[in-house]
């Protein structure tokens, strides 16, 4: 586990905090103005709890169950009950890290002292997390309204010792087992406690963070196989001119062309041509790069401000409200996430599109201007990346669905009361798969770039240095070049790890500077 710890204030976290927390295994600790807030506010809850006029989530039942009022004796009964029969997911399990952002995100917001909990749950929270016990979260379940109700209730029922969850060495136990292991008492709920462990974006919100971090390095990685693509099929660089550019001044379309640029630096291919009928203008998949990339760039950086002020909120409902006041509310709806998430995944489609009709153009003897059928060895004898092209396609195909928008549809639930829902859960699940499959397609690009740079390079032409370093490092990481046929499927799979791990970004920065 990594030893660097973020502190939980009272005014959100941060999106470097949630992937440190999600991914790397950070610690985590409250700061003290958390646990005065927590404090002060669960004065307010026990002041009204006291109180014989009901307060929902307080002194009442939940949802389309709120009209009953809950005598004092049965209401302890009644959050352990919440989160009981909330915890109803079903389908495979959830990744480690997406629960871990769950949890930590649901400690963000309880740490705001406008939930009412305690400051032992708020405490039992955090030792969970640096205990590195990961609650058993499904699949289906969420209708990200009233926020990610059922991923969220399996994390709540880990906190009272019940349920399954998996220990830090990934063997899965009975929670209760797991805190007694690691010397943590499970937690007694009161008023309120467990529906505010329920209310919340946290899964949806979780997803996002980690997709964008993980988008911002696949749209560096496509810049640079875009370029590699052009310098490949003797395409021109002066399209990416930053006057060109400018004239339109879309802020994403003028990094990813600055990015081409230089990674093009020197090439001694571009603008060659193998006739003496030189091509006024590339194809748009050549030409274009810039433009696709770029409207996805733009994307990304809305999509980070909607998360950005989604970190920054305490979504509850009810909330405590610093003049005592405690209202109920609708912040909990996943819309604005919702709608960001199936965004994403769109220019995510766009960009796997884009990629793959490159790498059919560098596999095409009739279009590639050059280079061999399929960038065989031999062929006919040697099918060369035939094959890796359709693995490219199939990809893209299964991303366009994966395009199609969660956010458009609702399905009523709890007898009418929660009669339009955001479907944001099951947006951030189809990003996720979507991220997974756009790091296979460029890789897939990359590999042929790569070989097709390779080739021009044996006829005498010099590609560009930051070409030539990532050319000798996708080798390096154990992805070959040129050659007779060979079995395919473990050079793929090299150099998706080599894009994913953001290798390919580290390996031409040392030539062109930062990329962007």
């Amino acid at each position: 586990m990594d030893m660097h710890t973020v502190v939980v204030g009272t005014s959100g976290t941060t999106a470097e905090d949630v992937v440190a927390v999600a991914r790397h295994g950070a610690r985590v600790e409250l700061s003290s103005a958390a646990v005065d807030a927590l404090a002060a506010s669960r004065l307010i809850v026990d002041a009204l709890a006291a109180k014989p006029e009901p307060v929902y989530g307080v002194s009442t039942g939940f949802g389309a169950l709120a009209s009953r009022h809950i005598s004092t004796d049965l209401r302890a009964q009644l959050q352990r009950n919440i989160v009981r029969s909330h915890a109803a997911g079903m389908g495979p399990r959830v990744e480690r890290e997406v629960v871990r952002a769950l949890m930590f995100l649901r400690l963000k917001t309880v740490a705001s002292g406008h939930t009412g909990v305690r400051p032992e749950v708020a405490q039992t929270m955090a030792d969970v997390l640096n205990a590195g016990i990961t609650p058993v979260v499904h699949e289906y379940g969420s209708l990200g309204c009233s926020g990610d109700l059922a991923p969220l209730s399996h994390c709540a029922l880990t906190l009272m010792g019940e349920g399954d969850a998996e220990g830090p060495d990934g063997t899965v136990r009975p929670a209760g087992e797991l805190l007694a292991a690691h010397g943590i008492t499970p937690v007694e709920l009161r008023e309120k406690e467990g529906l505010a462990l329920l209310n919340g974006t946290d899964g949806m919100l979780g997803m996002l963070v980690m997709a964008l971090a993980d988008l911002r390095t696949l749209y560096t990685s496509a810049d640079i196989t875009a370029a590699l693509s052009l310098e490949a099929l003797l395409g021109t660089d002066k399209v990416l001119a930053p006057e060109l550019h400018a004239i339109r001044p879309h802020p994403g379309q003028g990094v990813s062309a600055d990015n081409m640029l230089r990674v093009l630096a020197g090439s001694g291919l571009t603008g060659h041509h193998q006739d003496d009928a030189p091509r006024v203008q590339d194809a748009y998949s050549v030409r274009c790069a810039p433009q696709v990339n770029g409207a996805g760039r733009d994307t990304l950086d809305y999509a980070a401000v909607v998360a950005g002020r989604e970190l920054a909120s305490s979504v509850d409902n009810p909330v405590v409200l610093p003049d005592g006041r405690v209202e109920s509310n609708g912040n909990f709806h996943g819309a604005p996430v919702a709608y960001v998430l199936d965004f994403l995944a769109i220019v995510a489609a766009d960009l796997g599109s884009i990629c793959e009709r490159r790498t059919d153009r560098l596999l095409d003897k009739n279009r590639s201007h050059g280079l061999p059928p399929f960038l065989a060895d031999d062929a006919g004898v040697d099918s060369g990346l035939m094959i890796a092209q359709y693995t490219q396609a199939a990809l893209v195909s299964e991303m366009k669905r994966l395009a199609v928008p969660a956010s458009a549809d609702s399905i009523p639930s709890s007898a009418m009361q929660e009669d339009h829902v955001s479907m944001g859960w099951s947006a951030a699940r189809k990003l996720r798969t979507a991220v997974d499959n756009l790091a296979r397609i460029v890789a897939v690009e990359l590999y042929a770039a790569t070989r097709a740079v390779e080739i021009r390079a044996a006829e005498g032409l010099v590609p560009a240095p930051a070409s030539q370093a990532a050319v000798a490092a996708l080798r390096a990481a154990g992805a070959e070049g040129p050659g007779p046929d060979r079995f395919l499927a473990p050079d793929l799979a090299a150099a998706d790890t080599f894009v994913r791990e953001g290798r390919l970004v580290a390996a031409v920065e040392p030539v062109t500077g930062p990329l962007a």
